[in-house]
């Protein structure tokens, strides 16, 4: 089963305008071959799937922990796109007066490259790639043998960094970039980890071929203050009790990448603090939310006055 937090795993900074083409390209990484959406997809499906749990234990927590963590990724990166579809933080909240429908509020969004992230999803994120292709399962592989599946799990995360690096590369927004900066550093923990892992069970020193593509973090800026508290060396539990097996991998005097701040590498049991979730404006000229929006803010507020 799984946990449910209501916080981000990192915090993101609010964007500074909106930005519906800088949100649709960061779509590539949630509904794109190698975005979040496959990783999980992936990791998923082998930790249901995996045979004889029990004696290979340290590698089914190693795919199961990493599991919960890419779901809060696909949670991070929706929200990245929300934000850059929304634009910044408004001070004075949720419009409630009347808008005239007719002055076309949005003429703006008929131009943007992925229209349909306003027309039909009103600014949210769904499981689509940059151009609006659907991500689907073709994207899962889970063949029930655990070196195969394991290695194609690097190959996932090594496409993902570099994935992550151009559409780094093609945004200016802090959200965005925040976004691709801690992304980056995870994943190349999980690159390393499923690495360490073909090295226990095969001998291989696959962890050598690593940073694969060759993606320097210390020329990333946004990913510095992950680097510096230790991000790179953590792997979590995400679970309170189960799955510290992974010490076992992810940990035994095994020691940070050469181009990454030294150190050995920690599991850390549970998950990282997390950071607030922006709460997005609501707009009654895109029906959002609808009906009487001020009734409706009336309502939930007596609600969660009778919830505490």
């Amino acid at each position: 089963m799984f946990l449910r937090v209501d916080k981000l795993q990192i915090e993101l900074p609010s964007p500074a305008r909106q930005d519906v083409n800088a949100a649709a390209a960061l779509q590539e990484l949630l509904g794109g071959k190698y975005g979040e959406m496959s990783t999980l997809g992936n990791y998923l499906f082998q930790s249901f799937n995996f045979r004889s749990k029990s004696k290979l234990r340290p590698f089914y927590s190693l795919v199961a922990a990493i599991t919960a963590e890419e779901l809060g990724h696909v949670e991070l990166v929706s929200n990245g796109v929300a934000m850059l579809a929304n634009g910044p933080d408004e001070p004075d909240g949720d419009m409630v007066g009347p808008t005239d429908i007719t002055d076309a509020p949005f003429d703006m969004m008929k131009d943007a490259r992925l229209a349909a992230g306003f027309l039909s999803h009103g600014g949210g994120a769904v499981p689509i790639d940059s151009n609006g292709l659907s991500w689907n399962k073709d994207f899962v592989t889970t063949t029930g043998n655990v070196i195969f599946d394991l290695l194609h799990n690097f190959h996932l995360e090594c496409g993902a960094r570099l994935h992550k690096l151009r559409v780094y590369e093609t945004l200016t927004d802090p959200t965005g970039r925040e976004v691709c900066g801690y992304l980056l550093v995870r994943g190349s923990v999980h690159a390393h980890s499923y690495a360490l892992a073909l090295k226990k069970i095969t001998g291989v020193e696959i962890e050598k071929m690593l940073p694969t593509p060759n993606i320097p973090l210390a020329n990333i800026p946004e990913s510095q203050k992950y680097l510096e508290e230790g991000s790179h060396r953590r792997l979590y539990t995400f679970s309170p009790d189960d799955y510290r097996e992974i010490s076992g991998i992810w940990g035994n005097g095994e020691v940070a990448l050469p181009d990454d701040p030294p150190g050995e590498l920690e599991v850390v049991e549970g998950l990282p603090d997390g950071g607030k979730i922006q709460e997005l404006v609501g707009e009654p000229s895109a029906f959002t939310p609808d009906y009487a929006p001020e009734e409706m803010f009336e309502i939930a507020t007596k609600l969660y006055k009778a919830s505490r």
